[in-house]
């Protein structure tokens, strides 16, 4: 079932391939979420998400951090870019840079995040292989609200994947992106209608 777009106005930042992007304006196209993809903003001119975006006729930019050698005006050059779209939300969707405060200060309450873990477990990186060393036999995902503390805002929505025995990192990466393709924008629309009532 479609649900009403209420125009609300979303900017996503990728790095790479950018596929829980393409999951979103995949979602946005369906009618099944409910916002508006403004633009698209990467800070590599090589990744590969932009050829989608272009390919939908989004608004796309590249801000190259190889250009800057201040990691702060980087973030302050990202934000004004971002501005100029009137955001409601700025969705990280595999955005590799590390953020300044004064950046996800400017945009709190409307800047998210997915990490590859069940938070508050495996903050950080290499969650998969760590969530097998550590013998859970759960893992998955989160969609949290960014804070200057990194993966420790407060969570939107989480989705488990479970841990069989002859799992890998490969294998177990591969099934918990394949619930974050669902889970971005469900997501994103409980963020929207919800108001922000999130799980403290």
């Amino acid at each position: 079932m479609k649900i009403a777009n209420i125009n609300y106005n979303i900017v996503i930042l990728i790095s790479g391939r950018g596929s829980n992007m393409e999951s979103i304006v995949n979602a946005s196209n369906a009618g099944t979420l409910n916002g508006n993809i403004a633009a698209v903003i990467s800070d590599r001119p090589d990744a590969v998400g932009l050829k989608f975006a272009k390919r939908q006729n989004i608004t796309n930019s590249v801000i190259d951090y190889k250009k800057f050698k201040i990691r702060r005006r980087f973030n302050e050059v990202l934000a004004n870019k971002i501005d100029i779209f009137s955001p409601d939300l700025v969705v990280l969707a595999g955005f590799m840079r590390i953020l300044t405060a004064e950046f996800i200060n400017h945009f709190t309450g409307k800047l998210i995040n997915i990490h590859p873990s069940l938070l508050p477990k495996f903050k950080g990186l290499n969650t998969h292989q760590r969530a097998i060393n550590a013998g859970q036999n759960e893992h998955g995902a989160s969609v949290h609200l960014v804070t200057d503390r990194i993966d420790d805002g407060p969570i939107i929505l989480q989705v488990p994947v479970p841990i069989f025995a002859d799992d890998d990192a490969a294998t177990l990466a591969a099934r918990v992106l394949e619930k974050e393709h669902k889970l971005y924008p469900d997501a994103i629309n409980k963020f929207i209608n919800e108001k922000l009532n999130v799980i403290s």
